[in-house]
């Protein structure tokens, strides 16, 4: 069983990612890591805090020569803005500066504070910020590299910023040289020029990306129990990554306006996986069902506005403007680097659920001997 945890705040020593439940004998590829960690820091509309940061991973435990030991795993990405926080974030001195006392609208800090009795709002700032998620795509880099072993693939692009659209398909190139990882340069031109507005106006955008997972046979996930549902695994990770509002497989919310007759995707002998459609987006009561799986995440405009939304000085009771932090002016493409994570840590949960072996040789078999079974059919 693998399990996955960070932490680590925004502004402290760094994120942390800890795994458990990784087969021993798994080659990682550092430079795999890397190029992961810094596709997350790309895209049209980053703000400043990505000049004083180049993530890099930093293995503490649980790999040795390039190999997993099949220990637990820990992973960090240090935190270079750190210098300029110490004496704020040290864990036994408050020194103070950088307290926030405005919640901003759209943020955990109203709600976190009251979860947690917090007064002084930083700290619930410094853990709810996305730069969580650099401990989510060390750990789904990483990871990629068991995927890869096993003949899987996952890879993602922007399909909207704001209300422009790209229903095109895929390319890697086409992606990799765009600003906002949208593979079509028309739409990329207009993304950039909308991000240009909105961040003139002291503005925010949102959009959606998709994420595709290629080359998992039938047969992996659960309908036997509600949290072993492959379904279940990615909706988790991708509904916790910050911002993000909606979740669809396959065609998502376009299946409540088709008849059964023509949403499901039927089998035909002697088809490639049997289907000529994939409106299930490759998941089936849970399982995967041979196809590419597909997702779409919406996300939501960043909160954080230069110029401030409507909010109250918890001390006083006060109308103020919320305060602003560093911040975005569009996170999409990072957020579907982040995406890919997610997939990437829910498809290992299902797939190490389904072949718990301590050590690669034996799951690479047992993984082969399943597609060959599957293949068969």
């Amino acid at each position: 069983m693998l399990t996955f945890t960070t932490a680590g705040e925004s502004h402290g020593r760094g994120v942390f990612a800890f795994l458990d439940g990784i087969p021993a004998g798994l080659e990682v590829d550092h430079e795999v890591i890397e190029a992961d960690l810094s596709r997350r820091q790309k895209g049209y509309g980053r703000g400043g805090r990505m000049a004083i940061e180049q993530d890099r991973v930093d293995v503490l435990s649980g790999i040795r020569g390039g190999v997993t030991l099949g220990s637990p795993i820990l992973l960090a990405v240090w935190n270079r803005d750190f210098d300029n926080w110490k004496e704020y974030m040290d864990p036994w001195e408050i020194v103070q500066g950088r307290e926030l006392y405005t919640p901003r609208p759209g943020h955990a800090d109203l709600s976190g504070a009251a979860r947690f009795r917090h007064s002084d709002l930083r700290n619930v700032l410094e853990r709810s910020s996305a730069r969580e998620t650099a401990g989510r795509v060390a750990a789904g880099g990483l990871l990629r590299c068991l995927l890869a072993d096993l003949g899987i693939e996952v890879h993602s692009w922007v399909r909207s910023i704001g209300d422009v659209v790209f229903t095109g398909e895929y390319d890697r190139v086409l992606r990799d040289s765009s600003s906002v990882f949208c593979p079509d340069s028309d739409a990329t031109a207009a993304m950039e020029r909308l991000i240009d507005e909105a961040r003139e106006q002291g503005d925010t955008l949102g959009g959606e990306f998709k994420v595709v997972l290629s080359g998992m046979p039938a047969g992996i996930g659960s309908y036997t129990q509600w949290d072993q549902r492959l379904d279940t695994l990615l909706s988790a990770q991708l509904m916790s990554i910050p911002g993000i509002k909606a979740v669809q497989i396959g065609i998502g919310t376009g299946a409540t306006a088709l008849p059964g007759s023509r949403m499901h995707d039927e089998i035909f002998p002697g088809t490639p996986k049997g289907r000529k459609t994939n409106h299930a987006g490759g998941i089936e009561g849970g399982v995967s069902n041979g196809q590419p799986i597909e997702v779409l995440c919406s996300m939501k405009p960043i909160p954080t506005l230069k110029k401030g939304l409507r909010s109250v000085d918890i001390r006083s009771g006060e109308a103020v403007r919320a305060e602003y932090e560093r911040s975005d002016c569009c996170a999409v493409p990072a957020a579907s680097v982040v995406g890919e994570a997610g997939v990437i840590i829910a498809a290992c949960q299902a797939i190490l659920m389904s072949f718990g072996l301590p050590a690669m040789g034996p799951l690479v078999e047992a993984f082969e001997s399943h597609r060959s079974y599957w293949e068969s059919l």
